[in-house]
């Protein structure tokens, strides 16, 4: 368990220390943060998915992420918790999936944004009603980027 928490912290703090390197050279790779984004998402969709999985995909946010999934969620608000939020929100689905696979489609990044394509299929519980949910659909993610990290988050899905 020891060990676990120990990988864990030296994992965050690497990819936190790579995205601040990239910032502080003053040249953003969109594509690269792109692709390291997407898989610190999938990773916490996986089955196997653990609470280390879901802190390296919020080291790559702001802590007052905005966060907007239409049609669900409207409101792209920044609040000073943003990411304490979220991260709450992923806890309470951590491990819902029993089956998860998404495949990056395309990239475009511009000035202070970065756009990806994914498709995903999943199937599991959910863990307030039980209903068994079988989903496949594509999804756009529009990030905003502030200082290297991501500052707003605009999902579309089918």
């Amino acid at each position: 368990m020891r060990r676990t928490i120990v990988l864990m912290s030296w994992l965050v703090l690497f990819v936190t220390a790579t995205i601040t390197a990239t910032a502080n050279s003053g040249e953003f790779d969109g594509e690269k943060f792109a692709r390291d984004y997407f898989n610190a998402w999938k990773a916490t969709q996986s089955p196997q998915a653990k609470e280390s999985d879901i802190q390296v995909y919020l080291s790559l946010l702001k802590n007052d992420v905005g966060h907007q999934h239409l049609p669900y969620d409207p409101d792209a608000t920044r609040e000073p918790e943003g990411k304490h939020r979220m991260l709450q929100g992923m806890l309470y689905y951590l491990g819902t999936h029993t089956q998860y696979t998404a495949t990056l489609k395309s990239v475009v990044s511009g000035y202070k944004v970065v756009v990806i394509n994914y498709h995903t299929q999943s199937s599991g519980t959910h863990p307030q009603s039980g209903e068994v949910m079988q989903l496949s659909y594509d999804t756009v993610e529009v990030l905003e980027i502030e200082d290297g990290k991501v500052a707003v988050i605009r999902k579309y899905s089918e």
